[in-house]
Order: structure tokens, then sequence, then C-alpha cells
């Protein structure tokens, strides 16, 4: 063992014990897991589980869950391989991780549920746990974190019944609503005048004007804020002045993740600048592995990232006529933004933050079950005051998989009146479509509204990342992933057919911004994508109706 490793593997013991001494309760292994229903009990010892999963023998108490929950010889070898399901996570990070604010949010909710053997919260034996399972040779598994618990664990198990019966009904509401969002783009495609897109310019290829990046590098004295900011450009000018798109990229992301996005805009004539969003982005994760740094971000982020927009604005306005010959549009802007960076976008595009719609939404508890609110509810440590975040340049916006809902609610969206696109993904537990999306598209109240949903879309762009990446995602789930380019290709349709038409007035695109190209495009494909107008405002009312009805 190298050096290195023996520091990063004493360092994190010692993390993990100090993490376990903090339950105040002495440092064992659990032994069992004990199940309380109101005042019934009953134990399961974990050396059950581990000759399970040794020899596939079933001792008693293991098999009284067995029979009580009537699971089947099948159901119960997947779950012996869940057990060890190994996930090869670098300690270091997940302990840096743990110990952020958010780390510490998601452990406080697990915790309410795998409580200590004193019936205390379970975050900090939990974080123990996972470290310590994490250094360990075989790796992180289930098993491993329940060897490793400091304490008997006690499961509250009404309370566990509730979340998982909540989770069961956001993955039915996900499937109900994304099929009823694809019926209404039927009808929608139905009702419009058929194209023959084979005719018509293909969206999917690249355009004809050529591309150039650039680095700038700048500094905001105002706020002393440096950062770069990726331009791209197209080699040649196309007639009349050039619109100008801005990207705002997600949490613990980079520029250059939007490359790809960035050239194909860029081809088709745009100047497209990303700025770098410190504080929020992968240099701060950097950071935080290394020690540096406390958060994965920092709360003025939400104050911050609006800014670095606006700023990257005025800096392409002092170098328009100097660097582009005054050929740029900048009093009407498009705005494209992932994640966080669709909180970002939505906020120039005028939505105010609601501090009383956050805090009820973050007092409800539902973090378990919307990851996004982990984030969204760290805005509650900004000083109470309205933030005025509206750049009136911006006149177009695309938000992908926007991390919106609780910051904004509906008071805060409808505060908007600029064209708006909402894109979505069925598989994105990051910010859950249903919450996210489907939710605060119905809330908008600007007249020229959209919403894309993508099939098999995870939040992040598995194209982006090494290709073992999606081996990993469908060895440990049930998930098979789209084509690495495909959701890419409906994405970046959709973007130049949005902005063609919302921003610049292009009624050559107009066909392209409808349900029946998206049903075009994913014609042959098992993955598919659907897009619904305003016009399918009261249909989405009326299947959020029928899904309440049948709660």
């Amino acid at each position: 063992m190298s050096g290195k490793s023996w520091l990063q593997r004493s360092y994190l013991f010692s993390v993990g014990l100090l993490s376990a001494w903090l339950t105040s309760v002495p440092v064992n292994a659990a032994e069992a897991i004990y199940f309380q229903y109101g005042q019934l009990e009953r134990s399961l010892q974990i050396s059950s589980l581990e000759a399970f999963v040794e020899t596939g023998a079933v001792r008693s108490d293991l098999q009284f869950y067995f029979n009580f929950l009537n699971i089947s010889e099948e159901t119960q070898q997947r779950f012996r391989l869940a057990l060890i399901a190994r996930s090869d996570i670098d300690p270091v990070y997940l302990s840096r991780f743990l110990y952020t604010g958010l780390g510490e949010d998601l452990l406080n909710q697990f915790g309410s549920y795998i409580r200590t053997e004193a019936g205390n919260n379970g975050s900090t034996a939990l974080r123990a746990a996972v470290i310590l399972a994490a250094t360990e040779p075989e790796g992180l598994s289930p098993l491993s974190v329940l060897q490793q618990y400091p304490t008997d664990i006690r499961v509250d198990v009404q309370s566990s019944l509730s979340v998982a019966k909540a989770a069961g009904i956001v993955l039915d509401a996900t499937d109900f609503f994304t099929e009823a969002i694809a019926q209404l783009s039927i009808i929608e495609a139905q009702n419009a005048t058929p194209v023959d897109f084979a005719q018509l310019p293909d969206l999917t290829q690249p355009g004809p004007y050529g591309v150039q990046r650039r680095l700038w590098r700048l500094q905001d004295e105002e706020r002393n804020r440096s950062f770069y900011v990726d331009l791209y450009q197209p080699e040649r000018w196309r007639d009349g002045r050039t619109p100008v798109i801005v990207i705002s990229h997600g949490l613990a992301s980079e520029p250059e993740a939007f490359a790809r996005r960035a050239e194909y805009l860029a081809s088709h004539g745009y100047v497209v600048a990303i700025p770098q969003h410190p504080g929020s982005d992968s240099q701060q994760v950097r950071d935080v592995v290394d020690g540096l740094e406390r958060n994965i971000f920092v709360t003025q982020a939400f104050i911050d990232r609006p800014l670095d927009i606006s700023y990257v604005l005025d800096e392409l306005e002092r170098r328009n006529a100097s660097e582009f010959g005054g050929r740029l549009n900048l009093e009407s802007v498009g705005a494209i933004g992932h994640s966080f960076g669709g909180y970002t976008v939505l906020a120039l595009a005028g939505a105010t933050i609601n501090f009383d719609n956050l805090q009820t939404t973050c007092q409800n508890n539902l973090e378990f079950l919307n990851f996004a609110l982990l984030l969204q509810c760290r805005a509650l440590d900004l000083p109470r005051q309205p933030y005025n975040l509206r750049d009136p340049r911006i006149q177009a916006v695309y938000a992908l998989n926007p991390v919106n809902q609780g910051i904004f609610g509906q008071e805060g969206l409808s505060q908007i009146t600029i064209p708006v696109l909402m894109e979505a993904g069925t598989h994105d537990p990051a910010t859950p479509a249903v919450f996210e999306q489907v939710r605060s598209f119905a809330q908008l109240t600007t007249p020229n509204k959209y919403l894309a949903i993508l099939e098999g879309q995870a939040h992040v762009d598995f194209s982006n990342l090494d290709a073992g990446i999606g081996n990993f995602v469908e060895s440990v789930t049930s998930f098979t992933l789209p084509p690495p380019d495909l959701l890419s290709t409906y994405s970046k349709s959709l973007n130049l057919a949005f902005f063609e038409t919302e921003l610049l007035g292009n009624e050559a695109y107009q066909p392209y911004l409808q349900a029946s190209y998206t049903e075009y495009l994913r014609r042959d494909q098992d993955f598919g994508v659907f897009l619904i107008t305003g016009a399918s405002q009261e249909g989405l009312l009326r299947a959020s109706e029928e899904f309440r009805s049948r709660l």
C-alpha cells in the first residue's frame, strides 16, 4: 500500500471513529436490526444476512420476513445480490461530501428512519458506517454499511412504510404524467397542419456557419469576482444582426460540459457565451474533496449566478463594436440553463424567490423524495428580502431539468412574461419531473410556454461521461439508457427551433416548435420525446385531477 493510500485510509478511519463516538454510544458493530411497529418489535440478526449472502441459507428470523412479505424465490435472490451490490466510490470524496451541508441534510433524512439503538436520529452513526464501509477492500455496499453501523439499528416500520408508499406514488405519478403528456402531445400533433419534415432542413445537423472558440477571463470589480467564459461564435456571420445565447451550467459542473451544444448553436449563426459560476462549479467540488471548502456550493450562489450572466452581457456590450463589428443583438438575448442553471435563467426571466413558499415546502420534509429541495432549502439562509434578478435583455429561456418549484412556487413563476420552454427527463432522480417541471409548467402564466419530456433522460448527459458510467447505471438499476447522442439530438433541435421562433420571430422555424416535429424526431426510436404547449394546459390540469382522484 502506498504512503498516500495508507494516510487516506488512516484519516478516513479516524473520521469514521469520531463520527461513531459522537453518537454517545460504544463503538461496536451492529448485531441486529430491530423493526418497530407501534408496541410490537421484532429483530433481524446481521449475521443472518451475512449467512444468506455467503451460502444462500435462510435462517428463521430472515424467513419470517420473507414469509410475512410473501417474497418469491426470485425476489429473494435479487435481494441477495442487492445486499452486496458494490459501489466503488472514492472514500475521500464521499467523506468530504457527507460533511457538507447537503450531505448532512441527506443523512438527517435517512437517519430519521434508520435510528440508533437508543432511538435517536441515526445520521451521525450512518455517516460513520458509510465512511468506514467505503474504505474496506470489498467496497461500499448495503451489507457493509450495516456491518459498520456502530450500534444496533432501530427502524420505525410505520414511518418507513409511509415513505415507501409516498415514493411509490411519485413513481406512479411519473409514469402517469409521462403517458398523459405523451397523449396530449399526440392530440396537438393531430390538430396541427400536416408538415412533411423530410422536405424541410434537418435541424439535427450542424449549421453552415462554422465555429470558433475563444476564452475570456473576466473580473467583476464591483463584486470582487473573477471567472472565465467560453465563447463560441460562427466563422461566417449570418445576415442581419447576430443573435446571442448565454448558458448557465449546473451545480458541480463547468462551461466545458456544454461545448457540443454551444458548437451546434454557433454553427447555426449564434454567438454563445458560457460563464463559469465560482462557488457552485466543478472547482468548488474539487476544493471540497481537497478539504479547502466546507460545502458543495455557497448560499450566495443563488444571487451570484444570475449576476454572472448579467455581467457577461455587460461585457459583450462593451466589446460589441470593437470585437464583433457591432453585429450582436444584445437587446433580445436567449438563455439556456441546466439544473441549478435552470433556476438561474428562470430568475433572469423574472421569477422571484418566494421565501414563504420555500419555508413551507422545506418543512413538509419532502427532501427524501425530491433531492432538488436539498439544494433549494439552502436558500433559506439568505437574508429575507426581495431580490430583483430580472435582466430585461433576456427575452426567451430554455430551462433544462430546472431546480425551481420550491424556491419560486406559483407566485414567483407567475412573474415571468417571456417565452419559456422547460425540458424534463423521465429518469431524473435529481429534479424529478413531477415535482420540478410538470407542476411548474402548469403554474407558468406566460402565454408562450412549452414542456418537453424526454424518455430515459436522467438529468446528466451520459454522452459527456465515461462509457463505463452508463454500464454501471444499467447494472445496478432496471433502467436501460438511451443511445448516448439521441437525447442530445432531441434537445439541441428543440433549442434551435425555440430560439429561432420565440427569440428571432423566424416563421420558417414555427413548424419545428410543435408536437408533430417531436413525433417526427422519435420515429423508429425506443426512447421518444414529446412536446406540449400552453394549448394543453387544461388537459394537463384534468390529468392532475384524475391522478388525485385515484389517490
